[in-house]
């Protein structure tokens, strides 16, 4: 694998490549501009992928990684719905008040609508746009649902962690939609087959002289753990029932990624296509999925829970050998990026960075900082500035390094909640040390003030978290067993 060490050179070559197939002009006509298709894996750990540990079975994903750009130092947030808040807005979700913790079934939270999501601004440039999968953003008025803002149409759920089966959350309540109608299963398939027949659908009825936008944020690999044993059965070697059971999950998200390239491709849309694979947040540990070498896990700040698993793809990069690049992305720079190839103007104030825009000149990227998070409820912070990362408060409540659960007959590492009640601000090099195992904040005292007054920076900027508690109008039993808007 040919390792480059900076982005400019990487990113120069792969715009310069998009610019001349794309016409990404602003002024482009609609059939010149690319569709893009973008995937989100949930729950996905760093550890969980082919390119990172050979032993998953990820075949479909390793190609297209394999034939990209794999994204080394790509960030998402630390749990779910501010990630997908950072994918939709480009906003940290600091800035929309969606930074602490999810949003829980029952919570009357959302993203504002003073907040123009990604699909309307395509709209406006003639993109077809279409989600299947998981909203995660906020359900109690319509007007914060998918097809309010700015999805043509919509197959998915609300909530957050449904039953694959029978799609109600775990205190009760069905959840599925077709746009704004329930979508019955009396037959309750597993959701991934629901998911990928629908985004077969999409791609079959799509009119092929539109650009298309679709947005595939899948249940896989998110708690509970549910998966047909045919896929577990793959993985039969390992020990640990929950690691045997979230591998198969993942492998089934690798044959669904697979189909839909597929499909995609048996129609020539893979000719003019940017395609995104990210995950949300880093794996969660007790749920069977894996970070090592990094620390921590999903709702932590550690690179565990922030550093995703990430690549980008076009027929018009194909590589001998892959392109792997260090150089910083943040989930908010999706947003710029995507308005950028597809010739719209993302507006000013966006937290995101055009990663293409720059470096097709031959510039350095211009993302040398973000913040992981910055949480007042919790009183935690992380940002990050080039090379080095400053964390104030708890960084969460999985701490440690968790390497893989061991084979038949060997004895598996524990995965215990290790939260201490205080914790000093930690700084750490991460070039130097990705891992996190040597806190300089002591022995780099001019560095630590420099980084303590870019946060104060930061957090003059951030609006309160969004901290209703639930409310009882939401629940499902008032709405016919079923999660419905219209209660906030």
């Amino acid at each position: 694998m040919a390792e480059i060490t900076t982005m400019t050179v990487m990113m120069t070559v792969m715009m310069t490549a998009m610019m001349a197939v794309f016409g990404v002009a602003g002024n482009a006509a609609a059939s010149q501009k690319p569709n893009i298709i973008f995937f989100v894996a949930d729950d996905l750990g760093w550890n969980d992928v082919g390119w990172h540990n050979p032993s998953m079975l990820t075949p479909n994903l390793n190609r297209y990684a394999a034939q990209g750009v794999i994204l080394n130092s790509s960030y998402v947030q630390y749990f779910c719905s501010p990630s997908r808040n950072a994918f939709m807005t480009g906003y940290f979700p600091y800035h929309t008040g969606l930074q602490h913790g999810v949003i829980l079934e029952g919570e009357p939270r959302y993203v504002p609508t003073n907040f123009t999501m990604l699909p309307k601004l395509l709209k406006t440039a003639g993109y077809a746009t279409h989600m299947v999968g998981k909203w995660h953003l906020g359900m109690c008025n319509w007007k914060y649902t998918p097809t309010y803002r700015g999805f043509d149409s919509y197959f998915g759920y609300y909530n957050g962690a449904e039953d694959y089966y029978t799609h109600e959350t775990k205190d009760g309540g069905y959840d599925l939609r077709n746009d704004t109608l329930v979508a019955k299963d009396p037959g309750q398939s597993h959701f991934d087959y629901l998911f990928t027949d629908h985004t077969l659908k999409v791609i079959s009825e799509h009119d092929t002289s539109t650009p298309l936008y679709l947005y595939l944020p899948f249940h896989l690999c998110h708690n509970p753990l549910q998966v047909p044993k045919e896929y577990e059965q793959r993985y039969s070697h390992i020990h640990t029932q929950d690691r045997r059971t979230y591998c198969g999950m993942v492998t089934m998200m690798d044959e669904s990624f697979g189909n839909i390239t597929q499909a995609l491709d048996s129609r020539g849309l893979l000719d003019n296509t940017l395609l995104v694979f990210t995950t949300d947040n880093g794996g969660p540990v007790i749920y069977g999925a894996n970070n090592w070498p990094l620390r921590g896990a999903k709702t932590t700040f550690w690179e565990g829970g922030t550093r995703g698993a990430a690549f980008v793809w076009s027929k018009n990069l194909l590589q001998k050998k892959s392109y792997v690049s260090d150089g910083m992305m943040h989930a908010v720079d999706w947003f710029p990026t995507i308005l950028h190839l597809a010739g719209v103007a993302p507006g000013k104030g966006i937290d995101g960075v055009n990663q293409w825009d720059m470096l097709s000149k031959g510039a350095p990227s211009n993302r040398d900082e973000f913040v992981y998070n910055i949480d007042t409820i919790l009183n935690s912070t992380a940002i990050r500035y080039k090379d080095y990362k400053l964390m104030t408060g708890s960084p969460g409540r999985f701490n440690d390094w968790y390497p893989l659960p061991r084979s038949q007959g060997e004895e598996d590492a524990t995965h215990e909640e290790d939260a201490k009640p205080h914790w000093k601000p930690q700084l750490y090099n991460i070039r130097n040390d990705p891992e996190e195992r040597h806190d300089l904040a002591d022995t780099e005292p001019q560095t630590m003030k420099m980084m303590m007054d870019r946060l104060h920076k930061w957090m003059a900027s951030g609006v309160p978290p969004q901290n209703t508690p639930i409310d009882p109008r939401g629940d499902p039993k008032n709405w016919g067993g079923v999660w419905t808007p219209g209660w906030c």
